[in-house]
């Protein structure tokens, strides 16, 4: 048992000596959470105004594939180092789902784009479980017209937390994976239309 904790107490010091150097660090991925297309608008105009070419931006979740090409699109922003991930079907799985990408891509320093109403929750769980991976999680709120998808409520944020901390433990030996992530360039925009999509309205898409 003490030499379980020694090595616990070892691994938390060298994690928070981790984090404090990535806070320091320039910004070296984006991580958009699916919810409102407002979020996707403001990504791309990010890209576009910024031109972080070689900064990778991962859309967890978001609206349909069809209508993020079409916000990049309009807002002549490149595509080229947009992924999407399709497995998550919550909060808690954004991050669960992220989490092996991010590392994968080496980064150190996440800015996390996200509503206002729901940046407490969201904050919370992305320094939760990408912190305890040596990941420092930066909030980039977008302001929202209407009520967007996600609501808050003390329950969900409890649950949510409980099962992020049980995550950080459990994650330091278990490697989740997702078989849904593609290059926002690769979307068949001529085969969506066939197919038939339809856009939040505040998307303004044809």
């Amino acid at each position: 048992m003490g030499v379980l904790t020694a090595l616990a107490s070892y691994g938390f010091i060298r994690n928070t000596q981790t984090l404090a150097e990535a806070s320091r660090s320039p910004v070296d991925a984006y991580l958009m959470l699916g919810g409102s297309i407002r979020r996707e608008i403001y990504m791309a105009e990010v890209v576009r105004r910024e031109s972080p070419q070689n900064i990778p931006i991962l859309i967890s979740q978001g609206s349909q594939d069809p209508c993020i090409v079409l916000i990049f699109q309009r807002a002549l922003a490149s595509m080229s180092n947009v992924w999407l991930e399709k497995c998550a079907n919550s909060t808690f799985g954004n991050f669960y789902y992220a989490l092996p990408i991010l590392q994968q891509w080496g980064v150190q320093k996440l800015k996390l784009v996200t509503s206002g109403s729901h940046q407490k929750r969201a904050l919370w769980l992305g320094q939760i479980m990408l912190g305890s991976h040596g990941i420092w999680v930066e909030l980039e709120a977008v302001s929202e017209k209407g009520v967007p998808a996600n609501r808050e409520s003390r329950l969900k944020t409890t649950l949510d937390i409980t099962r992020a901390l049980g995550w950080a433990i459990i994650s330091q030996f278990r490697t989740p994976s997702c078989h849904a992530v593609i290059p926002l360039d690769d979307v068949n925009l001529a085969q969506w239309r066939e197919r038939g999509f339809s856009c939040e309205h505040q998307g303004n898409l044809q």
